[in-house]
């Protein structure tokens, strides 16, 4: 099971957009597919709000009730958590779930300012966590998913970060390396298939080494997995 968490805005209590939710329709697609033989379910998280809203963090408490929905339909199935902006720093936050077996963050949206308090990583200890950002992106510091990952890496060695050079916010640009990169990642953390070596090599080399990987051009093609 993989439940997608779309990206929202630091500050509302407006519906959320159905844009964000469906721009994480083709991933929870090509998930699907690439793991169709292992019986993969993806599932889109609908909030209640589109924002953050400070330490009220809406979208944590409902990615973890998401979790425990899942729980109950699907019984104690391998479960990871993946999102991106800021619904990558609720799946981060939301991580520690009992139920939880890995999380993948997509350009998480956080706490730009190094002097603002940091994102717990502790609670992430056992899972597989993989973060990727564009090294382009205006909206989503880099290097604040750069500071999260070093905190991470030594609380947690299961820990790895790429860089997608050139690329934004979106991850448009190498949608297709992207995609393969979080196909790999779940098949292997889920199901217990052997990782692609870019990512093998990222999850056992020590920092800054395996938190600054370059995600190369063409990754996925040799896999036969890729964007739809």
């Amino acid at each position: 099971m993989v439940l997608l968490l779309p990206d929202g805005e630091p500050h509302s209590h407006r519906r959320p957009s159905a844009l964000t939710h469906a721009r994480l329709l083709p991933l929870a697609r090509a998930l699907t597919h690439a793991a169709r033989s292992d019986g993969l379910a993806a599932h889109v998280v609908r909030y209640r709000c589109r924002g953050w809203n400070e330490d009220d963090a809406h979208p944590v408490a409902d990615a973890e009730w998401a979790v425990d929905e899942a729980v109950r339909r699907y019984g104690d199935v391998p479960l990871c958590l993946a999102g991106h902006g800021m619904g990558a720093r609720a799946a981060l936050r939301a991580g520690g779930h009992p139920s939880v077996t890995a999380v993948l963050a997509l350009a998480p949206w956080l706490p730009a300012d190094p002097s603002a308090a940091p994102e717990p990583v502790k609670h992430l200890v056992g899972r597989p966590v993989l973060l990727a950002h564009g090294t382009n992106d205006t909206r989503c510091d880099p290097a604040s998913s750069l500071r999260l990952a070093e905190r991470a890496k030594k609380a947690n060695r299961d820990t790895c970060r790429f860089e997608v050079h050139s690329d934004g916010h979106g991850l448009r640009q190498h949608r297709s390396e992207v995609t393969a990169l979080a196909a790999d990642f779940v098949r292997g953390a889920l199901f217990g298939h052997a990782y692609a070596r870019p990512l093998t090599d990222a999850l056992a080399a020590p920092p800054p080494l395996g938190l600054r990987m370059p995600l190369a051009v063409g990754f996925g093609e040799s896999l036969g997995v890729g964007a739809p």
